[in-house]
């Protein structure tokens, strides 16, 4: 599947078929192909005239890494788009002085905004800037959708630890290291753009491009923050959860304490010899209980001058 806009000084901006193109020449022809096809890859290959190895890199169902390729009389770009799940389109772009080919497997939103401005735009190149700007312009919002969800969780950890939230935390660094394994090689790529002395055609745009990769370069930033970000949450979380088991078998330990002197003096008692010290003592038993309830509290009192005791009752009070 294929569309065809065309732009001339005339006739403006419309779109047409491939057979109308050949007719007459255009400033300039945009070419969008989606989810290509031996009908279409055999456009690229016999109107076109492209390499069979770009052509080849387009038909490909694995994503490639982004780049940019150098022939005769055209460029050969890959550049990463971002959907809603955080998983990678790949977008190929053929670019010489008067056409733009653009293809796709999947539907790019980008691209259909640019292609809804493209009578604003005078070149090939014009284009290919306004499409490289566009998607990277998309991966602002995933970032602070991040930078949200960390938000979310930092005050959840803060407040309650009821919930477990590392599946949600985990979930999070994934969205991270999707983005992070886009932002980087578009990174290098747009470096290798503007610094490449091979693209003349780029000078009139460098300041432009300069501004994609500035945006790149803050996107890196604050994907690297946020990772920085999760692992402190999770290192977080990992001390409060060991403090709190810490607590917790503090608060068994305590009152095992406090019982093993009491179950002794009952298993001793609770013994089945018929003659034992003070088995027909009148008042032995509530002598006894008076016993074990004095032991009971000799040491809570010193649990609690240890500061073993009651410890949360008494960190919330200050």
């Amino acid at each position: 599947m294929y569309r065809i806009l065309v732009k001339d000084q005339t006739d403006g901006i419309k779109e047409m078929t491939l057979e109308d193109l050949q007719k007459r020449d255009y400033s300039l022809v945009w070419v969008d192909i989606l989810a290509p096809q031996e009908y279409e890859a055999n456009i690229l290959r016999t109107y076109f005239n492209f390499h069979p190895l770009t052509i080849e890199d387009c038909l490909d169902r694995i994503n490639q890494r982004p780049k940019v390729d150098f022939y005769q009389s055209y460029m050969f770009f890959i550049i990463h788009s971002l959907n809603e799940n955080f998983e990678r389109n790949e977008i190929d772009i053929y670019v010489n002085e008067k056409a733009i080919v653009t293809v796709h497997e999947d539907h790019i939103e980008e691209i259909d905004k640019v292609w809804g401005v493209t009578d604003q735009l005078d070149t090939s190149i014009h284009v290919l800037h306004k499409i490289i700007d566009a998607v990277v312009d998309a991966y602002l919002p995933k970032a602070y959708q991040i930078e949200e969800q960390l938000n979310v969780l930092e005050d959840h950890l803060q407040h309650s630890l009821n919930n477990d939230p590392m599946s949600q935390l985990y979930e999070i660094r994934t969205m991270i290291s999707r983005l992070r394994r886009i932002i980087l090689p578009m990174n290098d790529l747009m470096y290798r753009i503007i610094h490449s002395e091979r693209i003349s055609a780029l000078s009139e745009h460098h300041h432009y491009l300069n501004d994609v990769y500035d945006h790149l370069l803050k996107l890196k930033e604050l994907v690297d923050g946020y990772k920085e970000f999760s692992t402190d949450l999770r290192d977080s979380y990992m001390a409060v959860s060991s403090n709190k088991m810490n607590e917790t078998m503090m608060t068994l330990t305590i009152i095992t304490t406090i019982f093993m002197p009491l179950t002794f003096i009952a298993g001793l008692y609770g013994m089945n010899f018929s003659e034992m010290p003070g088995l027909s003592f009148r008042n032995g038993f509530w002598y006894v209980l008076l016993f074990m309830i004095i032991i009971t509290v000799i040491m809570m009192i010193l649990f609690m001058l240890k500061g073993w005791l009651f410890r949360r009752l008494y960190r919330n009070e200050k």
